[in-house]
This record gives C-alpha cells, sequence and structure tokens, in this order.
C-alpha cells in the first residue's frame, strides 16, 4: 500500500543552522510571508545576514541545478529576513525557568545561543568585549557585504527576546571567571579573531598587516594608510573582502594565493565579483619572504607551485618548484591566510594544544561551562557557527532542566516537519513533470558604482521575483499537493482532508497498484507490504 513519506531534501540536509528550507519555500511561493519568517526564525534568529553573507552550502546540492539552476535560496533567506524587519516582528514571550545563563561573546553562535536560551524561558546575559555586539560580522565584514543597519535590526530581535547584552566586559581583563559564578551555566562563544601567522622572514617589517586588523580598524571608522601596491596573502573570504576594501580606498590589490582558483575556500560570488571590479589575482604561488627598502616592505618574494594530491582538506596539495623564485612589487602585505581563536583567558582544564576542548554538544570538561561556534567548531562560518549555537543551547537546556532529553542525532532542527534520513537525489525524481527553468540574475549595484564607497552591493529580490524563484522548487521528497496522486488513482482512493489541509489514502479503496508513487513527481510516496489483515482504514 502506498504512504506519504517525507524524505530529507538536499537543502535541508546541508544546512548548518538546520533550516526548514523546503516548507520555507513552499510557504513562500504561496504568499504565506508572515509564515515562512515564523518558521525561518524558529531556526535562525538572523536570516538577514545569512541572507547576505552565507555560503549556501544548500544551493550545491539543490536538485534543481540538473533542470536549469540551483535555487536562490539564500536570496529568498534575505527577503524573509528583511520582511521580518520591516513588518516588527517579535518572538513570542516565552514563561521563565528562573535559570541565569552567561554568554561570552557575541557573535553568530553567541547570539544564536543567547536567542534559543531565551526562547526555552531562561535568562541570558551576553558579555561583549568590544564597544558594539556582534563579533566577527561587525568587524570582519565589510559593509559593501553586510550593512550596519540590518546586522544591528537583527541583533535588535535577540534584544527584544529578552536577552541582555554587556559590551565592554572582555573575559580575563574587565570580566573575571568569578563574576560568571552567580550563572547556573556559561557559554563560551569568542570566535576567531586572532590572526594566522605567514611564518617567513620578514613579516614583522613595517608595512606588513593582517587582514583581519586592517578589516577591524576600517570597519571601525578609522583611517590605514597603505601605498598604492598591496599585495594580500590568501584565497578565503578574509582575502577577498581585504582585496576588494582596500580597492576601495583607491589602491591595487594584488592577491596571491597557492592554489588555483578551483581550489579557493572564498565564496564563489565574492571572487566573481572581486574580477569583476579589478582584483589582480596570481595563482599557484606562495610568499617565501618579505623583502625591505629603507625599513619598509618593498617586494615580497613567491615561489610558484604545482599541485599535487589531495590533502587532509580535500584540496590538492600544493608543491614548490625549485628555482622558481620571483618577486612582487608592494607596497604593503596583508596575511588573510585564517584565523584562530584567542584562548590565553580559558583555563588550561578546559584546552588540549590550545583549542577548547567540547564533545559534539558543546560541553567542556568543566561542569556548566560550554562553548559554541568558531572557537568550538573551527568552521568559521556564520551559519555554522549559528548551529553550533542552537546544539549549545539545547544541550544547556537539557543540563538546567537535569536531562530532558531533546536532542537528536543529525542537523538540529526545533520545528517544522521531521524528515527521514533518506536523501532524496534527482535520479528520484519524476522529471515528466518537470520542466527547465532558470533561475533569475542577482541584482547589483552598477560596476561603475561600487568601487566608490562601501555601499551595499548585492540587492535583493522583490516578493513578486521572490514568489517565482520559490515555485521552481521541486520540494524533493515532500509533498507540495500537486494532486498527481489523486488525478492518477483508478480507484478513487485518494481524498483531500477537511479544509484542503493534507492528502491522504483510503485503503479501504486502494488496491496497491502503485500508480501514485510512479506519477509522483517529488519522490513523496512510498509502497510498503502489509498483510491482508492490516488493510484497509486510512
Amino acid at each position: 500500500e502506498p504512504y506519504y513519506s517525507d524524505k530529507r531534501p538536499p537543502c535541508n540536509n546541508l544546512c548548518p543552522s538546520g533550516e526548514d528550507i523546503v516548507t520555507q519555500l513552499l510557504l513562500t511561493k504561496q504568499k504565506k510571508f508572515r509564515e515562512a519568517v515564523d518558521l525561518l526564525k524558529s531556526e535562525n534568529p538572523l536570516p538577514a545576514i545569512c541572507g547576505r553573507v552565507c555560503p549556501h552550502f544548500c544551493e550545491s546540492e539543490c536538485n534543481r541545478k540538473f533542470l536549469g539552476e540551483s535555487i536562490a535560496i539564500r536570496s529568498i533567506e534575505r527577503f524573509l529576513g528583511d520582511y521580518a524587519l520591516e513588518k516588527g516582528w517579535r518572538p513570542r514571550k516565552q514563561e521563565r525557568s528562573g535559570k541565569k545563563v552567561a554568554v561570552v561573546g557575541s557573535g553568530p553562535g553567541g547570539l544564536s545561543c543567547a536567542y534559543f536560551l531565551a526562547r526555552y524561558g531562561h535568562r541570558v546575559t551576553v558579555f561583549e568585549a568590544l564597544s558594539k555586539p556582534g563579533g566577527m560580522m561587525r568587524v570582519g565584514i565589510p559593509p559593501y557585504r553586510l550593512p550596519r543597519d540590518v546586522l544591528d535590526a537583527e541583533i535588535g530581535q535577540i534584544e527584544s527576546s529578552g536577552v541582555r547584552i554587556e559590551c565592554g566586559a572582555r573575559l580575563g581583563e574587565t570580566l573575571a571567571w568569578k563574576d560568571l559564578s552567580k550563572f547556573d551555566a556559561v557559554c563560551l562563544a569568542t570566535g576567531f579573531h586572532k590572526s594566522r601567522a605567514l611564518r617567513i622572514p620578514g613579516e614583522d617589517l613595517d608595512g606588513v598587516l593582517s587582514g583581519v586588523g586592517l578589516l577591524r580598524k576600517l570597519n571601525a571608522g578609522k583611517k590605514v594608510k597603505l601605498g598604492k601596491k598591496v599585495g594580500i596573502i590568501g584565497g578565503g573570504n578574509t582575502a577577498m573582502d581585504v582585496a576588494r576594501s582596500v580597492l576601495r580606498l583607491g589602491k591595487s590589490p594584488i592577491v596571491l594565493y597557492r592554489r588555483t582558483r578551483q581550489e579557493m575556500p572564498a565564496i564563489a560570488e565574492e571572487v566573481d565579483e572581486a574580477i569583476e571590479e579589478g582584483v589582480e589575482l596570481h595563482f599557484l604561488v606562495s610568499p617565501t619572504r618579505v623583502i625591505a627598502r629603507s625599513g619598509k616592505v618593498s617586494h615580497v618574494e613567491c615561489l610558484r607551485m604545482k599541485l599535487g594530491p589531495p590533502d587532509e582538506s580535500g584540496r590538492r596539495r600544493p608543491i614548490p618548484i625549485k628555482g622558481s623564485n620571483f618577486k612582487v612589487k608592494v607596497d604593503n602585505l596583508i596575511s588573510a591566510i585564517g584565523e584562530v581563536a584567542e584562548t590565553a583567558f580559558i583555563p588550561t582544564s578546559m584546552k588540549n594544544n590550545g583549542n577548547v576542548i567540547v564533545d559534539k554538544y558543546g560541553s567542556t570538561p568543566v561542569r556548566s561551562v560550554f562553548a559554541c561556534g568558531d572557537v568550538a567548531t573551527g568552521e568559521g562560518t556564520v551559519t555554522h557557527a549559528i548551529g553550533s549555537g542552537k546544539f549549545a543551547a539545547i544541550a544547556i537546556d537539557r543540563f538546567l532542566r537535569k536531562g530532558r532529553k531533546v536532542i537528536q542525532s543529525g542537523v538540529v532542527r526545533l520545528s517544522g516537519r521531521q524528515y527521514s534520513d533518506y536523501v532524496t537525489r534527482f535520479e528520484d525524481l519524476n522529471i515528466d513533470y518537470l520542466e527547465e527553468l532558470k533561475r533569475p540574475p542577482q541584482p547589483r549595484m552598477p560596476l561603475s558604482k561600487r568601487k566608490k564607497g562601501f555601499k551595499e552591493v548585492n540587492q535583493g529580490f522583490d516578493s513578486s521575483t521572490v514568489i517565482e524563484e520559490a515555485e521552481r522548487c521541486f520540494s524533493c521528497g515532500t509533498c507540495n499537493y500537486c494532486e498527481n496522486c489523486l488525478i492518477y488513482c483508478p480507484d478513487l482512493a485518494v481524498r483531500w482532508k477537511r479544509g484542503k489541509t493534507a492528502l491522504w489514502f483510503n485503503y479501504d479503496y486502494c488496491k496497491g497498484c502503485g500508480i501514485c508513487s510512479i506519477e509522483c513527481p517529488r519522490d513523496a510516496i512510498e509502497m510498503r507490504e502489509v498483510s491482508r489483515a492490516d488493510s484497509g482504514g486510512q
């Protein structure tokens, strides 16, 4: 007999923050924006931010790409996040638990943890070392990608849920561990704020800067003195942010990366936009030393590289080519090869080789102390940090309630449909009912205006475009009420529930022919064996 089975869509499966993307798109195409926002905000407190800076892993495995292009999921998320801000969305007030939790750090991980703890009814205080909340979202991402009014507004929504944020509280300095003892639980979410060293001769010379340090100054509105030619070492998002920021200061950025474009960890669109704007990229080169003249940087010496077998990251390992040394003329050199956690203030009982010791739920060896975000996972994206913060919040709530079991394996999801572990692939779909459709182009600020300041480059979709784009979604593995099963059933065994809220099978009429399962475009109907004694009903 047939039955409806919500299988796991590939987009849902890859979302680090655990969003129910397919249902969000279904509600969006039905023009139910408020319901879509409620569902989205039940899993992710920062959709307007994620809709701008998320690497959108969900789109990489979208089955739509085989018949057109992947759904513009990030753009739809941005629309819903902006809609929530425009309409003044506020979380529902929760009954207080009487428990108090401290969260140290107000980056995406800390804010996510605080938000979900508040939703569980706990009193939450967030301690932030900087003068304003937001962590690396504020000091590490330029405004042309993330406008500060959007950042402030979404943090404001979290505060409206009852979360209290204290700025200027740096753990180990103005905030002591004993100050945290009055809380029932503590979550560390201090992020990655320290640049990795280049470990080459001359990196301490005048004119060599860190990418994070440069962005921190620029995002604080401070002036940065740079020469005309600026070399940037790295291929990640920080390197692209630095290069495009330097370009907006009227300088000539030169990015030096030791692998090829294919291996760059930066978001592909950020690289495309950097090239469009005039950033110069050199691949398969690695710096070996910084050369000075009169005490200041004048050149960086590099070696050409070739790619060998994949390393532990899964990317092909760069191998130096002997005798291929060459020099690049630069007035400044900026290191953007990654960031690490600053853990000097963390007790040795919670560290191993400088890293915080955590289990997959964020628990540390110290009772009542948890950790989330980059300091716990090292993933380095806003979306991963949000998911990690949610994991930690669930674990803390369980701890405070003395073991109430709320954690499930796999992706953490607090609401929405519950999906099976089977991920629907393109070959599972019935493409006879699916047509090839392209995604709409991403609106962007004209190229001629981009380099004149730090105004947002990517513009959002309007409501009609968002609805049309959501309609392209296949709803993989999930019934979207297309009625194929109802139309093709020869026994009239498929029925609508009252109010057309769902479809159901009347097994008193069904003979188990399987036509409904075959004709389902989206792999939402399964067949199962039953004995005659068990047949019948609905």
